[in-house]
């Protein structure tokens, strides 16, 4: 990816301070960034970085435009727009579509013809695939689950039972999503395990970190509503309704 400044400013509503040409390959550090690349100043413990700063251009909010030594563009949340910028040079590889010969595929379950299923996949009786999701190797379906349109699970990821994902959920490797919940009751000199009869259901636009663990609930579905972020190795039991 090649922008000029002006262009990222007008393509994200930003001001743009200095040489409009200035060209940008990439993002960096203030400390680390060179001559082509993008930096930012959100925390303003940073801003004796802007002096010496080599980044090709930084991102500022207008408070601190004066101190920067380089090209800038004005923002009003330096840290968001950098994370919009930033999105333009990160390199993900397009999925095919379609399942991978090595893929197993229940003969109940619906693939859309647009989805991407990887090597090593199974896809259990009933499963629901929808358009555009992506499935990295070795992920498990289990019966009856549905990925929603345009999901991506990177790899390795399990969905076991009763479990259902909204459309755009990235789900990072090593994430299990409708395990057992813990659920005993002691009778008299032994436990007893109580059923798990709820399922789960993960909202739209959710990110599950690695090695996440999403249990099923016991009677009711454990949720997580809309744009919920999960950071790597959460476990998460019953919780009603999460708005993390």
């Amino acid at each position: 990816a090649n922008h000029s400044l002006a262009e990222l400013a007008e393509r994200f509503d930003l001001r743009c301070h200095g040489d409009a040409d200035t060209r940008i390959t990439g993002v960096g550090t203030l400390a680390g960034a060179g001559a082509h690349q993008l930096s930012f100043l959100s925390n303003s413990k940073y801003a004796a970085q802007l002096a010496d700063t080599r980044a090709g251009a930084v991102i500022v909010r207008e408070e601190n435009l004066a101190a920067c030594s380089v090209p800038a563009l004005v923002a009003r949340d330096p840290y968001v727009a950098y994370a919009k910028i930033a999105a333009l040079f990160e390199h993900i590889p397009a999925a095919p579509p379609g399942i991978h010969p090595s893929a197993v595929v229940a003969p109940t379950a619906r693939v859309s013809p647009t989805a991407s299923i990887g090597p090593c996949c199974v896809i259990e009786s009933d499963a629901v695939i929808e358009d555009g999701a992506v499935l990295g190797p070795h992920c498990i379906i289990g019966e009856g689950c549905v990925v929603g349109a345009q999901s991506r699970l990177v790899a390795r990821v399990t969905l076991v039972i009763r479990v259902t994902l909204g459309k755009r959920v990235l789900v990072h490797p090593g994430v299990v999503i409708g395990s057992d919940g813990f659920g005993l009751a002691f009778d008299t000199d032994h436990w007893i395990k109580l059923p798990q009869l709820g399922g789960v259901r993960i909202g739209d636009d959710c990110e599950i970190g690695a090695n996440t663990t999403i249990d099923r609930g016991a009677l009711d579905d454990t949720v997580l509503e809309e744009d919920v972020r999960l950071d790597n190795q959460i476990q998460i039991a019953q919780i009603g309704r999460a708005h993390v």
